[in-house]
């Protein structure tokens, strides 16, 4: 997954990308004024915004009209020092999908966070299962009948990433984008083996594997028991 933060205080900003990408494994994009964060928005896919409403250049309220008058139904978590009823019922009106008080706890930003790209993705509940497989997204874990796979945090992002895209091919580069930030090309020589070894621990032993690669195209995750 790919968050977009935009907050032009840097300390809180290292600390919010540090604990997103620490916990829950995201990739994070951070942008430190209203204008880049608008251009990021508008040039990238990202599962989730986190934006602050006082920036430089251009404030959080503008960003979140404009994101929502170009259809942009990306959700957006805001950040704001203003709590009164009138104010959140404004951003609300504008089309933010949950605020957080300054300041506040890193934990409960965090399940904001995670909740929010939830939805986005249709998905109500943490637990997701994929054949047998049972996938908890609070804890990251993925259990086969009750004993755990032991994936690397690179496996089991990629994993969760493609279980919200079933039966679709995910190009590499789709796939790179929504696992790294703004350096995503150095990696692009390590997902096939990041892929490879998925595929090996995750292996059924029974011919059907879960994920299939399309030379030149892309994954594509199996979910259907009855397919090859």
């Amino acid at each position: 997954m790919r968050i977009l933060l935009v907050e032009d205080e840097r300390r809180l900003a290292e600390n919010v990308a540090a604990a997103i990408r620490d916990g829950a494994g995201f990739a994070v994009d951070v942008a430190e004024d209203g204008q880049t964060g608008l251009d990021l928005a508008g040039f990238g896919h990202y599962d989730l915004i986190v934006l602050d409403l006082m920036l430089p250049k251009l404030d959080g309220a503008s960003i979140l009209k404009t994101l929502r008058t170009r259809k942009d139904q990306t959700p957006v978590l805001v950040l704001t020092a203003n709590q009164e009823t009138t104010s959140v019922i404004e951003l609300l009106n504008l089309g933010a999908d949950d605020y957080l008080g300054k300041p506040f706890d890193l934990g409960e930003l965090l399940a904001r966070v995670k909740a929010l790209v939830r939805r986005g993705k249709g998905v109500a509940t943490p637990l997701l299962r994929l054949r047998d497989l049972a996938i908890n997204t609070l804890e990251q874990s993925v259990a086969r009948d009750g004993t755990q796979i032991d994936l690397s945090p690179t496996e089991y992002r990629i994993l969760e990433y493609l279980i919200h895209k079933p039966k679709t091919i995910v190009p590499k580069r789709e796939l790179l984008e929504h696992l790294y930030d703004y350096n995503w090309e150095r990696h692009s020589n390590v997902i096939e083996a990041h892929v490879s070894n998925l595929r090996k621990k995750l292996d059924p032993g029974d011919g059907r594997a879960y994920i299939q690669t399309l030379r030149g195209r892309g994954y594509k995750l199996q979910p259907d028991e009855t397919t090859p």
